[in-house]
């Protein structure tokens, strides 16, 4: 300005030349101006443009590597939708939240092969592990760790002094757009859930210090913007750790993914179970779980720029049948033809579709026959668990296929002598925990008010807590699986050589009948 002024006096003395110049002069520095502005607006414009990340999840997919009976999810599916998500966004992250084994025909003849390699087919990114995941042992599961590209990792599982050492960190921290995701891996307690030869030498840390600590640091420590807990906890299971709880005590964690209880979290209809939850300063969490068998898809979204968290689930339908990818079709190709061959073996017939429910009596009632062949003596009652029967029978024919979907486990079948005060023990147990799976022969009622059974009844007669009890059962739960813990104080006195399946498969040949639905259950409540 004082330029101009001086200019604008001396204008008089200047020629009408000058003063051109000095005219076009002005103009060109102003042109300038508004060019150097407009670059500035620009810039700062591309600067606060809409950056986001995407995470995709799944959790407990259980070796479903082909659509379900009612036509959902598939692995060529799942690969479509992340192809196209992925095609579409530029920042993804893939994460499951741990159970990816255990449930088809898959796992029971590759014992894992198949899941870890559409693991990198795929292109996971982070992975933790669900019980599940320790079926076979720390030693075959290191194996599979070991070709994975995904990075596996668990906050509270020390395993530097068993196989996995070197192969499961604690966590990991990324970068997106300028900003740090820390993302951790929390697990479920091992005793009781998952048996105690496949975790030997495993430490177990308490989740929620576990958490609250790794969280402060990943935020303090490491810088991260964002704190993810990828989890196979549960959501809302009363007796022991889950994500609801984690959410309302933690103060650093942003998201929390979980897995184990099959708990299909819906934004979209989020009243019984809510999917933001308010953390111990009163900040929200968004948490997410996909249901099971991989049906779904899950999809968090981070706006980088102002921090805005919204989830949703993707169904996996037959939308994401257009377009194939040949090369995961190939890979699986030769899996497949074994898994079709087993399910040709015929063995019954079923009158009707077969329930859980019905499967669990059925098998309870072989056992009971079985378990006395295998005594030597006569067996009093047979005990199962709801979580070992994995999947329904069909009407009319039933195959080998079908027997190992049901019965995926390597369990064995096993007799022990167990005293009637701890069996009374046991069937509270199973009460409280709702595992309805006892032979016929037997009526018990459970108290929900005072813990135990108020009536137990076997072959006729009120359960004497002074006698001795012949209990046929499967391994686990005699090692006190499914929390089942007065199960361990039994002598075991008869052992099967073979799995808990092929027992089944042979004592279903012997049976001449036609199966028939039976959904009584025989632990009332």
């Amino acid at each position: 300005m004082i330029i101009f002024e001086k200019l604008k006096n001396e204008s008089r003395r200047l020629t009408s030349e000058d003063l051109y110049k000095f005219k076009k002069n002005t103009e060109e520095i102003d042109m300038k101006r508004r060019i150097l502005i407009a670059t500035i607006s620009a810039m700062s414009i591309v600067g606060m443009s809409a950056e986001h990340l995407v995470i995709l999840h799944t959790n407990d997919t259980h070796s479903q590597i082909d659509r379900t009976e009612d036509d959902l999810g598939g692995v060529m599916r799942r690969k479509v939708a992340i192809d196209s998500v992925r095609s579409a966004e530029k920042n993804v992250l893939l994460v499951d939240a741990g159970d990816m084994v255990q449930g088809t025909l898959y796992f029971n003849l590759y014992r894992g092969e198949v899941e870890h390699k559409v693991v990198n087919a795929l292109k996971y990114d982070v992975a933790t592990l669900g019980n599940h995941e320790f079926d076979n042992g720390m030693t075959e599961l290191a194996g599979l760790l070991r070709n994975d590209d995904a990075t596996w990792i668990s906050t509270n599982y020390k395993v530097e002094n068993t196989p996995l050492s070197g192969l499961v960190v604690p966590y990991v921290v990324k970068e997106y757009g300028g900003k740090k995701i820390g993302i951790m891996g929390l697990n479920l307690e091992p005793k009781g859930m998952i048996s105690s030869r496949n975790v030997k030498g495993l430490e177990f840390l308490d989740v929620y210090e576990a958490a609250e600590h790794t969280a402060w640091s990943l935020r303090h420590n490491e810088g991260a913007d964002y704190v993810v807990a990828l989890t196979h906890l549960g959501y809302s299971d009363k007796e022991r750790a889950n994500d609801s709880i984690l959410a309302t005590v933690s103060k650093d964690i942003d998201i929390i993914i979980g897995g184990h209880s099959h708990t299909p979290l819906n934004p979209a209809d989020a009243k019984s179970s809510p999917t933001v939850i308010k953390n111990a300063e009163g900040e929200d969490v968004v948490v997410a779980q996909l249901g099971s068998m991989g049906t779904t898809l899950g999809k968090i979204d981070i706006d980088l720029n102002n921090g805005e968290i919204t989830s949703s689930v993707i169904p996996l339908d037959s939308r994401f049948d257009g377009k194939i990818d040949e090369k995961l079709q190939k890979m699986l190709a030769p899996y497949r033809s074994k898994v079709d061959s087993l399910m040709s073996i015929k063995l019954a017939k079923s009158s009707a579709p077969l329930d859980k429910q019905s499967i669990i009596n059925i098998f309870s009632d072989l056992m009971l026959k079985y378990g006395s062949t295998l005594a030597g003596e006569k067996v009093d009652i047979a005990i199962l668990n709801n979580g070992g029967i994995r999947n329904t029978l069909p009407s009319g024919d039933i195959s080998e296929g079908h027997v190992i979907m049901v019965l995926p486990f390597e369990n064995k079948i096993e007799v022990l002598r167990l005293k009637g005060e701890a069996l009374a023990r046991v069937l509270s147990q199973m009460g409280k925990g709702r595992i309805n799976g006892i032979s016929g022969n037997a009526d018990v009622t459970y108290d929900a008010t005072s813990g135990e059974c108020s009536r137990i009844v076997i072959n006729g007669k009120a359960i004497e807590t002074e006698r001795y009890y012949n209990v046929v059962t499967i391994d686990y739960l005699a090692d006190g699986g499914d929390y089942l813990s007065a199960m361990t104080e039994g002598e075991v006195i008869a052992v099967s050589e073979n799995v808990l399946s092929r027992d089944i498969m042979n004592a279903l040949k012997k049976n001449k009948k036609k199966l028939q639905p039976d959904t009584t259950e025989r632990l009332h409540y």
